[in-house]
């Protein structure tokens, strides 16, 4: 039910940015109990998901089911600590990258719903609007619910002996995994600000910060 709410959020209703990866995985990590481990899912997939333009008719990652996902097998796996947030990481693109390809298909049905109820929407029947935003928001948390349940039932049982298999130490583990979303975050960043006046220093200053920052802990 929390990836189908979610899933809804990410289009539908009522956008309110719930499905931002860090409330999906920290939230699934909390109903599974460890909200922490969920947390730092979800917050190395926010870096990855700045990537993320998610407007017009494009094709996108679906993040709030995919991180629920990642969030809940994360937690789950919390025994053993050293690939935990790697696997979530992976468990939680995969689905997203199935969710994009829902999300396609979601806009096929409603089109085709649509153009079946064409007459009646030229004529502004208040009805037939309403009905067809009613099955077109239904259809989606039916849509994200199935994604979420089908995705945690077949990457569990993956996850579950790769997460016993882990040879990588938890702190290389973390780290590799970390930087690499930095750097789709930085190459998001850079992307998106570096037509605006003075970008790079802004850049570079906060990338300073940061590192002082950590050095300091």
């Amino acid at each position: 039910m929390l990836g189908g709410i979610l899933g809804l959020d990410v289009v539908c209703f009522p956008q309110m940015m719930i499905s931002r990866p860090l409330v999906g995985a920290t939230v699934a990590g909390a109903f599974v109990g460890d909200a922490t481990t969920g947390l730092m899912v979800g917050v190395t997939l926010e870096l990855i998901a700045l990537a993320t333009l998610p407007f017009g008719a494009s094709r996108y990652p679906e993040w709030g089911s995919a991180a629920v996902v990642g969030g809940a097998i994360a937690a789950a796996l919390r025994v053993s600590p050293a690939g935990t947030i790697t696997i979530g990481v992976l468990a939680t693109l995969a689905t997203a990258w199935v969710g994009g390809w829902t999300l396609v298909k979601l806009r096929q049905w409603n089109a085709w719903l649509a153009r079946r109820k064409r007459g009646a929407l030229e004529a502004g029947a208040r009805g037939t609007v309403v009905g067809l935003q009613l099955i077109g928001l239904t259809s989606d948390l039916l849509r994200a619910m199935a994604l979420t349940a089908v995705a945690y039932a077949l990457l569990f049982p993956v996850a579950r002996p790769t997460v016993a298999l882990w040879s990588f130490s938890q702190t290389l583990s973390r780290a590799v995994t970390v930087g690499a979303a930095c750097a789709v975050a930085a190459a998001a960043a850079w992307t998106i600000f570096h037509s605006a006046r003075g970008a790079r220093w802004y850049f570079a200053g906060g990338l300073v910060i940061g590192l002082l920052l950590l050095a300091l802990r």
